[in-house]
């Protein structure tokens, strides 16, 4: 299948038309109104520096119900212990550049480009991205970040800098998430760190399908705090 070419025109093609390794669209920009269609129809950025902005929507999609959270008993002493302090919505850039830097050290390069984090900086300014952070005393210890709408949370990116700090975000994360009728948390690809939390792969279709009755709900849009 080809690979559209996106315009100024606020349009994607059928998720269903991907290419095999999920890749569906190249060009367009990263203003806040595509992103929020993109989302809205299972689709994202991913691309690195020097490339032109790239659209994927693989198949299979990795998901999580958060109803069906997996925390191993090691991980649940940690947080009963209350070793990091969590927030929601209190240092997104911080967390965003963090997640950047993290990746480039790791893979000597990352996706999460200059422009990216401006981009989701934007959304966040409107209520649509949101972080959640855990601190050790007053140093950012780990976090995540992602997209917003209706009762679907799409997951973009994590960073930890202490033992366990990020998957404590992720535990706290779910479970406001469960509190506040979530249905869908799209994990994105496959991994085996969301698996152990209990993602897993279900076919793009069901995906969608899954996206559009979250789409539905009315969401949960503004800056996030921990109470109800």
């Amino acid at each position: 299948m080809p690979v559209f070419r996106l315009t100024k025109k606020l349009l994607f093609p059928s998720p269903d038309l991907a290419e095999e390794d999920g890749l569906l669209a190249v060009g367009g920009d990263l203003g806040p109104r595509r992103l929020a269609l993109a989302y809205a129809h299972g689709i994202f950025p991913w691309y690195s520096n020097g490339s032109p902005i790239l659209w994927w929507s693989p198949d299979p999609r990795l998901i999580l119900i958060p109803g069906e959270l997996r925390v191993s008993q090691r991980l649940s002493r940690t947080i009963r212990k209350g070793i990091y302090r969590v927030t929601l919505d209190t240092a997104f850039r911080e967390v965003i550049r963090a997640c950047a830097e993290v990746h480039r050290k790791k893979d000597g390069g990352t996706w999460i480009t200059k422009e990216m984090i401006e981009a989701y900086t934007r959304l966040h300014e409107l209520g649509i991205a949101h972080s959640i952070e855990s601190w050790y005393g007053e140093g950012l210890a780990g976090g995540m970040y992602g997209v917003s709408l209706g009762g679907a949370f799409f997951g973009e990116s994590m960073f930890t800098q202490r033992s366990d700090a990020s998957k404590v975000a992720l535990v706290h994360l779910v479970q406001y998430l469960t509190g506040w009728n979530f249905t869908l948390i799209d994990c994105q690809v496959t991994t085996g760190h969301m698996i152990r939390f209990g993602a897993r792969e279900v076919p793009r279709r069901e995906f969608l399908d899954r996206l559009e009755k979250a789409l539905t709900q009315p969401g949960r849009y503004g800056v996030w705090t921990t109470g109800p």
